[in-house]
């Protein structure tokens, strides 16, 4: 009995000794003074993390001043270490000489420094050199004279090879093309390597709504060159997008009016940042609307995108609006993008009968208006198609003359006394915010403001608003404004990276100088849910909104839901 307990015993103790020795590496040290400090055992999941924090405690020490800091091993036990810590005394300040340092990195003042500000300045000299071709630079103290608690030194810096950028490289499975990808990335051939370009261009790169980035770039230096490595994956970026509205049928009523939209949005094509966008809409039985986009990017290897647009409305049995215009685009180096436009849009009426007999020009006429402008965006989202926080702003301002043209369907009295020809302007803005508040739940704020003036201003040239895309709760459209200002407010709980339950609140503030109360103020509520699947998102909106002719009911809601495919 006694010998398998005795057994029993040592197997117990065993398995603790082993259990004991798994559990980690240890270490105990002494001061400089010899002082025991054996009780201060510090447990590391491994020798190496054991070995790092050595060598940090050296470090730092170093850092302080203490330049004779040193380790000693007394004792090593496989897991158990024992060391003797050497602090040494401590250099207050350091008297440094330029040395072979070029004064293009920096240019050394004879006042004397503390080691923090020396540690500083080498940070300063090596992040100079990684920026402009020497990513392996060194620097260290050189024919160092200590004089009491004060050092003199010169610097030494060793540059090693010069570096430039060779072409960047493509792993994954995206079909973006390389020489896209450089001109994306902004890193010139040849040019001095950058570690801030690099980062700049990973940034720019990693925003983009064609693919994903899978990560920092790995960089290939071979024979004073270096290729980044991306890696990507293509994006479902591509949109097809149907919405279906059921809303009251104004002219018969205790009908219902079913109206449509359809959205096609082809991108990135051949890989080259080539897109291509239709959208049709339905708002009433007589009004549709047709636009039409195509976009190329960096044309003939420059850093220009060039687009092309074409935009038709037609406002029931009122009037037939044209547009057509080009588009010259410029990315910075800074999240900035340049938009410059020139456009030509043509306004005519569909009918004249109810202007037979008016005396003066009526609120809708034949027009054609040559446009100038400037469309500035700055995008600080931290995603573009499913954006959790960050910012974005859009500004847009253009110019041009306009020319009334005389229809033979009006009295000529109506036009007299008018000036023809006279210059008309716009301007508009729009924000949006997002706010991550915590995992699954977030903010999105937006507001907008415009204006449009003109001497002659037409009611057929007035900005368009109502919907889904501006004020919820109204038709698409619906509005007609020359000064507008709104604003969304939209708590979001998130159920996927771009699913999410939402409550909404939009405001909108317009001015139409073509109503008797010109100032309309517009409010809506709802809610609504965007639901993600393998192939695309589904969209439900309710919608109440309100005006001074239009009160809040039920009796009015809005309804819209689609699927927009994403492939």
């Amino acid at each position: 009995m006694f010998q398998k307990f005795l057994s029993a015993f040592f197997l117990f103790f065993i398995l603790c000794s082993s259990a004991f020795s798994q559990h980690g590496y240890w270490l105990s040290w002494r001061d400089s003074l010899d002082r025991d400090t054996s009780g201060n055992w510090k447990v590391f999941e491994d020798s190496v993390q054991r070995n790092f924090y050595l060598d940090s405690l050296v470090q730092v020490a170093w850092e302080e001043g203490y330049l004779g800091a040193a380790i000693d091993r007394l004792e090593d036990q496989g897991d158990s270490l024992w060391v003797k810590f050497y602090q040494g005394p401590k250099i207050q300040q350091i008297r440094l000489k330029q040395g072979n340092l070029s004064k293009d990195f920096v240019q050394i003042s004879s006042a004397p420094l503390n080691f923090t500000e020396v540690n500083q300045l080498f940070l300063d000299v090596l992040k100079e050199a990684e920026n402009t071709g020497f990513p392996f630079a060194s620097i260290r103290l050189d024919s160092l004279q200590r004089q009491g608690e004060e050092l003199s030194a010169s610097l030494k810096i060793s540059l090693g090879p010069e570096i430039r950028w060779d072409t960047l490289q493509i792993e994954g499975n995206s079909v973006t093309k390389e020489k896209y990808l450089q001109r994306l990335s902004r890193l010139e051939i040849g040019a001095p390597f950058s570690q801030n370009e690099l980062e700049q261009a990973t940034k720019r790169v990693g925003r983009s709504p064609y693919f994903r980035l899978g990560g920092a770039p790995k960089i290939d230096f071979r024979l004073q060159k270096a290729s980044p490595v991306f890696q990507l994956s293509d994006r479902n970026s591509n949109v097809l997008d149907g919405i279906l509205g059921v809303l009251p049928n104004e002219n018969q009523p205790g009908k219902v009016l079913i109206t449509g939209q359809l959205d096609l949005e082809l991108y990135h094509l051949g890989g080259k940042g080539r897109d291509v966008s239709v959208h049709w809409q339905r708002f009433n039985e007589l009004t549709q609307r047709l636009d039409l986009e195509a976009k190329e990017s960096f044309v003939f290897g420059s850093g220009l995108d060039v687009a092309a647009e074409f935009s038709l409305l037609k406002q029931d049995t009122s009037f037939i609006n044209r547009r057509l215009g080009v588009h010259f685009g410029y990315q910075s180096k800074s999240p900035l993008y340049f938009d410059f436009f020139l456009r030509r849009q043509a306004g005519d009426l569909i009918s004249t009968v109810a202007y037979n007999e008016v005396t003066e020009l009526p609120e809708t006429a034949d027009f054609r208006w040559s446009e100038y402008g400037l469309h500035v965006t700055l995008d600080l989202l931290d995603d573009v198609i499913a954006p959790r926080k960050g910012v974005k702003i859009e500004l847009g301002l253009s110019a041009g003359n306009k020319e009334i043209l005389q229809n033979t369907g009006i009295p000529e009295e109506a036009y007299q006394g008018l000036d023809l020809r006279t210059p008309q302007y716009s301007l508009k803005g729009k924000i949006e915010k997002h706010f991550y508040l915590k995992r699954n739940w977030g903010i999105y704020w937006g507001a907008a403001a415009g204006m449009i003036r003109n001497e002659n201003l037409l009611q057929n040239d007035l900005y368009r608003l109502g919907g889904l895309q501006s004020i919820r709760g109204f038709n698409e459209n619906f509005f007609f404004a020359r000064d507008y200002f709104y604003m969304n407010l939209e708590p979001r709980l998130f159920l996927g990276e771009n699913s999410f339950l939402f409550l909404f609140s939009d405001l909108g503030l317009l001015e139409n100088p073509y109503f008797a109360d010109s100032i309309e103020q517009a409010l809506s509520i709802g809610s609504g849910i965007s639901f993600e699947t393998d192939s695309g998102v589904f969209r439900f909106v309710y919608a109440v909104g309100k005006t001074k002719e239009q009160p809040l009911s039920l009796q009015f809601s809005k309804i819209h839901f689609g699927y927009l495919v994403r492939f």
